[in-house]
């Protein structure tokens, strides 16, 4: 304590010495009451601490920390200090879902901020380390709709002027459980200047950000290939996409010639085959012996109604895979939306955005996408259009926030041109005046934006940002179509 100044040095006694009950609050709800109760007792208790002489055996820091952490708090003494002589140094912290519970992620970038804000301090700095909260768009309303779920009601029946105020009411009565816990680390943040990101003056930069970067022409709306999440009822991007190892099925069947009269068939698998009514090519491998003399011919989907797509040849089709020979569904397929793209296909949407199959199914339309694979496999092998089901581990997408099975679908959605910006980012580097550590994450940084594709921006959510564009109808049935 020889660096404590000694204004300050009988209350940095009262809080460590447990020879006096005058300081016993320990939660944030009693901060005024633990304020005021140190005010009075100090010099009592400093005199007592001096005198008695008694020191617990162990240090009690689940108490004296909160207690020590408040009274660094109410003093101010994590603010910036502006008479300091040296240079400002600031670190906005990366916000934390306000829906969120410490993990250990958090725990290192506290930790390794804190030491960065504190050695800052130090070293006579104008020193402000900012804290605040994301609003976490998808989390938080699919915990609001949970709950809704449960009392029977649904954020529809509610309409999204009553859905908002729910949820603003729950993120004020449950969502400061992060930042209390980030205090209980020691974090030295200023909290005096928290923000969240649904503020009002965030609010505004972010609608100034896109506004820039559409005047730039770095932003577009476009049908693209998408990560739909038919339960959130939105789109979400790849970083909010995990894919896990899973049982499943692949399912091998016959596509059969449209033009033979001899039953001829190409084997092909998949292991969606309720996507099947959606394909709009069969792809082998131009260098494949066995499937060259198909090529230009056409098949007829499976139960279909005779609808018939051509056989095409592609360098993509691994012979090795099933059996050599691609189904082709450029509507519910990353990469078969990629080989359509350049060879010209159709693309054929069967699903609603519920998960739904909708009237390009024909007779499946109305069933959900697992039932009527089901179904639709069940009719072929009826049809005896199947050759055979193994068991096979599948990488299956699911939402990061729903953990529901994410579903590849083209849709309409706005998005940011990513190579304009990331060609300046990897210059940065490559030229020295970013440095990455360890060194060997540069070539995961280089890897990564050098791969980037367009980022897709939209959300359909009814809690975040609203994206500052207005449409113009002839109609009210147009608008809601």
């Amino acid at each position: 304590m020889g660096s404590c100044p000694t204004s300050l040095r009988p209350t940095l006694l009262t809080l460590l010495c447990p020879c006096t009950e005058a300081v016993t609050a320990t939660s944030p709800a009693s901060s005024e009451a633990l304020a005021s109760s140190q005010a009075q007792a100090v010099d009592a208790a400093a005199v007592a601490a001096r005198s008695s002489g008694q020191l617990p055996k162990n240090f009690d820091f689940a108490k004296r920390e909160q207690q020590l952490y408040h009274w660094w708090e109410q003093s101010g003494v994590f603010a910036p200090d502006m008479s300091a002589p040296g240079p400002t140094f600031t670190i906005p912290m990366p916000p934390p879902n306000v829906t969120g519970k410490l993990h250990m992620g958090h725990a290192m970038f506290i930790t390794l901020q804190d030491v960065m804000a504190r050695y800052a301090r130090m070293a006579g700095k104008k020193t402000l380390w900012l804290p605040g909260t994301d609003h976490a768009g998808i989390a938080t309303q699919n915990v609001v709709e949970q709950q809704l779920e449960s009392q029977g009601t649904s954020r529809i029946e509610l309409g999204r002027q009553a859905f908002e105020q729910r949820v603003w009411a729950w993120k004020e009565e449950y969502g400061g459980f992060i930042t209390t816990q980030l205090r209980r680390l020691g974090a030295s943040c200023d909290w005096s200047r928290e923000r969240f990101t649904l503020d009002l003056g965030l609010s505004e930069a972010v609608a100034e950000a896109f506004v820039r970067l559409a005047d730039q022409g770095l932003v577009y709306r476009g049908a693209y290939m998408v990560n739909w999440s038919p339960r959130l009822g939105t789109a979400v991007s790849d970083l909010e996409v995990e894919y896990s190892e899973e049982p499943g099925f692949l399912y091998f069947f016959k596509y059969p010639l449209a033009d033979s009269d001899r039953g001829e068939y190409l084997p092909v698998a998949t292991t969606r085959p309720e996507t099947i009514l959606g394909d709009t090519a069969v792809a082998v491998n131009p260098a494949d012996e066995r499937y060259k003399q198909y090529v230009g011919r056409h098949v007829t989907v499976p139960m279909s109604g005779g609808r018939t797509i051509p056989v095409i040849a592609d360098d993509y089709v691994d012979m090795e895979f099933g059996t050599g020979a691609l189904k082709i569904t450029p509507g519910h397929d990353p990469n078969d939306y990629e080989i359509g793209k350049r060879v010209g296909l159709d693309t054929i949407n069967i699903m609603h955005k519920d998960g739904s199959l909708n009237a390009a199914a024909g007779t499946y339309a109305g069933l959900d996408r697992f039932d009527a694979r089901k179904r639709l496999w069940s009719d072929m092998e009826a049809a005896g259009l199947v050759i055979k089901k193994e068991n096979y581990t599948t990488r299956v997408p699911r939402s990061q926030r729903g953990g529901e099975v994410v579903e590849p679908l083209v849709s309409e959605q706005w998005f940011v041109r990513m190579e304009p910006l990331a060609k300046p980012a990897l210059a940065a580097v490559a030229n020295g005046d970013i440095k990455i550590m360890p060194e060997r994450f540069e070539r995961i940084y280089n890897m990564w934006l050098e791969n980037i594709k367009d980022w897709c921006v939209s959300r359909q959510l009814w809690w975040g940002h609203r994206i500052p564009v207005w449409y113009v109808h002839s109609s009210q049935e147009q608008a809601n179509a």
